[in-house]
């Protein structure tokens, strides 16, 4: 899972994934992420950077630089893997590497980060401080290096890893700047539904903004709900390249009866002051969301299917076809109300 940034700061990730066995997928891959957004893959069967959607300027140095680093992760990875798995011959494995770096306010290069995980479970961390050029290591790593190889990871990652990473961090992000530093306004709902309990789920919804960073409270009585209380809060994509995060509380039917107030407010790069949104719990209430003024938009319906209705009548008590001659029997009159309304 991709580390959050801090808000104004971009970064570049590589997943890697390295699978032992018999399947249909290369044995090592690679997918490129700046921020939130896929622009380029590798794998061993190609042997090259492919970008999506994406023309990069310096294309042919990049590429050179991927081969590079990729070759030494894939080795790097199955070396590891290996000391792992020497008693195994049969089955499927799977390794995988998150490695990634960052652009801090101001250009200032942050720290380049690495995650390894054998079979879905978490193996081995790093974390590698760009301006004091020290490292710190978890897990696996943490246990089996020597004095000596710590002293020339710190040597590659100072001389290699991180340059190249964030010469390709600035390279893309300066192509993809329009579209990373854009940013669009949450749209923000405060819902109340019943329960079969005979309370109320409480759940306050953002949706549709971008960037992904977002600070979510939902509050009753003007002070915040307590975490182990509050169901969600993942972050979640769009299909639209926004984002949605949603936060849940059951309210009980005794607390009902309190009458306490909830409310929603959601902090967003894109917001100038922090969004507030506000429910009065209704016991008798099924779903309702206080974002669209419901009462006022039934009125204004009503009033033009009203004025719908009255244009109808007016045009069939004008027209020829609809003229009944005088003589005719009370049941005609009643037969042709009957059309009119069936039509209205």
């Amino acid at each position: 899972m991709v580390a959050p940034v801090k808000s104004g700061s971009h970064s570049l990730w590589a997943l890697s994934t390295l699978i032992i066995g018999n399947t249909q997928f290369p044995e090592f891959s690679v997918v490129v992420m700046l921020d939130d957004i896929q622009v380029a893959y590798y794998d061993s069967n190609v042997e090259n950077l492919v970008y999506g959607q994406y023309k990069s300027e310096h294309e042919d140095e990049e590429r050179k630089d991927a081969s590079f680093i990729f070759g030494d992760i894939e080795n790097n990875m199955k070396a590891t893997f290996y000391a792992h798995q020497l008693n195994h011959t049969y089955g499927v494995y799977t390794l995988q590497r998150l490695t990634g770096c960052e652009l801090l306010d101001g250009d200032t290069p942050g720290p380049l980060r690495i995650w390894s995980s054998l079979n879905g479970v978490d193996e081995s961390a790093l974390q590698f401080d760009t301006q004091q050029k020290t490292l710190q290591t978890e897990g696996a790593w943490q246990i089996k290096w020597s004095q000596s190889k710590t002293k020339y990871v710190e040597w590659m990652y100072t001389n290699v890893y991180s340059p190249i990473c964030i010469k390709l961090l600035r390279n893309i992000l300066h192509m993809k700047k329009n579209y990373v530093m854009r940013k669009v306004k949450p749209r923000v709902r405060l819902l109340q539904k019943t329960i079969p309990s005979g309370g109320v789920k409480v759940t306050c919804l953002a949706t549709g903004f971008y960037p992904r960073h977002i600070n979510l409270t939902l509050l009753r009585d003007g002070q915040p709900v307590s975490d182990h209380q509050i169901t969600g809060g993942e972050l979640l994509p769009n299909l639209d390249g926004t984002y949605q995060m949603r936060k849940s509380l059951d309210v009980s039917a005794e607390e009902l009866r309190e009458k306490q107030h909830y409310s929603c407010t959601a902090k967003h790069l894109s917001l100038d002051n922090k969004l507030d949104v506000k429910l009065a719990l209704d016991p008798g209430a099924g779903t309702v969301s206080i974002v669209i003024p419901v009462v006022v938009l039934g009125v204004a319906l009503l009033c033009v299917v009203g004025a719908v209705v009255f244009l109808r009548r007016r045009r069939h008590s004008s027209t020829p076809s609809d003229y009944v001659p005088a003589q005719s029997s009370g049941n005609s009159n009643l037969e042709m109300n009957q059309n009119q309304n069936l039509e209205l």
